[in-house]
């Protein structure tokens, strides 16, 4: 099958079977919460990629990645620092967790919250996700 055949293919597919192909192509499940448009560009444009060569190869991975929120692993003694409203937010990373004001979280979102009284991803609160 050419380019052309296998990126018309993507246009007849659900998301259901656009997920499956997902999973083969990446070899990790679909993000449940992307929808059909963003599973079919991210799959043409490994499709493309692969046409392209093995060195364009590298990032299609890191957009797969990306795009099922991959966060960096965190070593203990890391600190975060973000300003939100002007004022200085510091968080470190400890075993199993994470400090901040004192107290022991268990995730960066709960920090964020704690921080700005609403809804947020940490990761993406504190710049670990572009």
């Amino acid at each position: 099958m050419n380019v052309d055949e296998a990126l018309s293919e993507l246009e007849s597919l659900d998301r259901s079977a656009l997920a499956q192909r997902w999973l083969k192509t990446f070899g990790v499940p679909a993000p449940k919460s992307c929808q059909a448009t963003l599973l079919r560009c991210a799959l043409a444009w490994q499709i493309q990629a692969e046409a392209a060569g093995p060195a364009s190869l590298r990032p299609a991975r890191q957009l797969a990645r990306s795009a099922i929120g991959s966060t960096p692993d965190l070593s203990p003694g890391t600190r975060l620092v973000r300003e939100w409203q002007d004022v200085s937010h510091s968080v470190l990373v400890v075993d199993g967790g994470f400090e901040y004001n004192g107290r022991r979280w268990r995730s960066l979102s709960a920090i964020a919250r704690a921080i700005t009284g609403t809804h947020w991803s940490g990761p993406t609160f504190f710049g670990l996700h572009s």
